[in-house]
């Protein structure tokens, strides 16, 4: 019986090994192997540095220190300034700032424009220890790319694939520079897609957990097929160094920039002209939409595409020339990358129910910056009310600085209550209550004694030149 009990553990312990082996052969099997694409592709991938003069750094230039004539020290630097009379000349600082990779034969090469932005001369060094000068054939700060070029013939290129394929998961591969270490190479998977970072609206950025430092801007990220679907950009940080999360600027954007710097130097973009938000789940219900999704109107700028079409604040964009429009940071993208003087249909929700629209669409200005201007403060009328906010009429010259034409009351005091609760505050201009426009202090009044009870109400306000909805709820009282 023993021995039976030992030889049945005997096979088992083999049969347990055996599958063991199997396994870690399989694991082994579905992990990717890079040595093949990096040894392919790293030829075509590029360091890149500046040359930065004197009289553009001047935290580098010495000039001599403000001492008086009595001092023991003053002697010693006017020695040292007769004896080195080179030192406020300009000289040549070398730096290695990025990477880039080249995409085209003849020397043509897609970088970072934070990479090259500032330099007064762009070193190019190659795999196999070549240099070239470079020089910057178009930047596009927006997008955060450049192109520039080297004199060169049959150079390496890369392959480009297509952004719009890649899913979340994905193996990823990067090559750059980071801290000067040239050709280093770092791995993960696409953490998510189309992430909107602050100032950067018009790209939607690939996130990775690629391992990206200083010196890997401008590089190329790979797919498992060796082609590059993004250009390393930026990283999270609160140190300055990898946290985990990189971004990387898809490859789609960055063809449709580079073909437009390459055709005409500059890069447009289409623009509509509005101030959007995100719909919450209280401004969904407030505007009678059962799932909070859209791009919700809070400003119609003047002599904008949005203002000579149908688009009116409080209106929810769902849908923009057939692309769904899920949160407000889908939009800019897809409005930026829409040609220019063409026209579209705009999808909406206008007080619960769809409406289309159609729209042509204008040139992105260069600098199109929100009125940041406070409201000031004012002594006039005083009217209290059941929000338990005290309110007052705004003067020509305010709504003149504050860019608000004939309708709006200023928010004086504010007490604990329902506009307090929806996060209103003291000198916010209320423009619309209840999607209706507050031309003065009665009609206010009048909208608020309408208003009905236990449900969510859009009230629209400016608060430092920004308008913003917020959902407002009377509790039945």
């Amino acid at each position: 019986m023993s021995q039976a009990i030992n030889l049945y553990r005997l096979i088992s312990g083999f049969v347990l090994f055996v599958l063991f082996a199997l396994l870690n052969s399989v694991v082994a099997q579905q992990l990717p192997n890079f040595s093949a694409l990096i040894e392919d592709n790293s030829p075509a991938v590029v360091n890149i540095s500046t040359t930065l003069k004197e009289e553009n750094n001047p935290q580098r230039r010495f000039n001599a220190p403000d001492i008086p004539e009595n001092s023991p020290l003053f002697e010693f630097f006017e020695k040292f300034l007769e004896q080195n009379p080179d030192n406020t000349q300009p000289f040549n600082e070398r730096s290695s700032l990025g990477s880039g990779f080249i995409i085209s034969e003849d020397g043509y090469i897609i970088t970072n424009n934070h990479v090259v932005s500032d330099a007064d001369e762009i070193i190019v060094r190659l795999n196999d220890r070549r240099e070239f000068i470079a020089k910057v054939i178009g930047k596009d700060p927006r997008s955060d790319i450049a192109v520039i070029k080297i004199d060169g013939e049959n150079l390496p290129v890369l392959k480009l694939g297509d952004s719009s394929r890649l899913k979340v998961g994905e193996w990823v591969l990067a090559i750059g520079s980071p801290f000067g270490f040239d050709y280093s190479v770092t791995q993960g998977i696409v953490s998510a897609m189309g992430r909107n970072l602050p100032n950067d609206s018009y790209v939607p950025f690939i996130q990775t957990d690629v391992a990206i430092n200083p010196g890997n801007s401008g590089g190329p990220l790979f797919n498992l097929k060796g082609e590059v679907i993004g250009v390393n950009s930026q990283i999270y940080s609160r140190n300055g160094g990898y946290m985990g999360l990189s971004f990387a600027v898809p490859i789609n954007v960055v063809t449709n920039v580079y073909d437009q710097i390459r055709d005409k130097g500059t890069v447009s973009r289409g623009w509509l002209g509005v101030i959007m938000q995100d719909v919450t789940r209280e401004l969904a219900e407030s505007f009678g939409m059962d799932v909070s999704r859209g791009a919700l109107v809070a400003r119609v700028l003047p002599d904008t595409p949005a203002e000579r079409s149908d688009i009116e604040v409080g209106d929810v964009i769902v849908k923009f020339n057939n692309h769904e429009i899920g949160s407000y940071t889908d939009l800019p993208p897809i409005v930026g990358s829409t040609p220019t003087g063409s026209t579209v249909a705009v999808e909406v929700i206008r007080a619960g129910k769809p409406k289309k629209i159609m729209v042509t669409i204008d040139e992105l200005p260069e600098n199109v910056t929100a009125n940041n201007s406070s409201p000031p403060q004012i002594e006039d009328k005083k009217v209290a009310n059941p929000l338990n906010v005290v309110v007052s009429e705004l003067k020509q010259d305010q709504r003149e600085q504050l860019q608000i034409e004939d309708y709006g009351v200023l928010v004086e005091s504010i007490s604990e209550g329902p506009a307090s609760n929806a996060g209103i505050r003291e000198g916010d201009v209320i423009l619309m209550l209840n999607n209706e426009k507050i031309a003065n202090i009665n009609v206010f009044n009048n909208i608020v004694s309408g208003l009905p009870k236990n449900r969510s109400i859009p009230i629209l306000i400016q608060r430092r030149g920004n308008p913003t909805f917020l959902a407002l709820k009377l509790d039945d009282k």
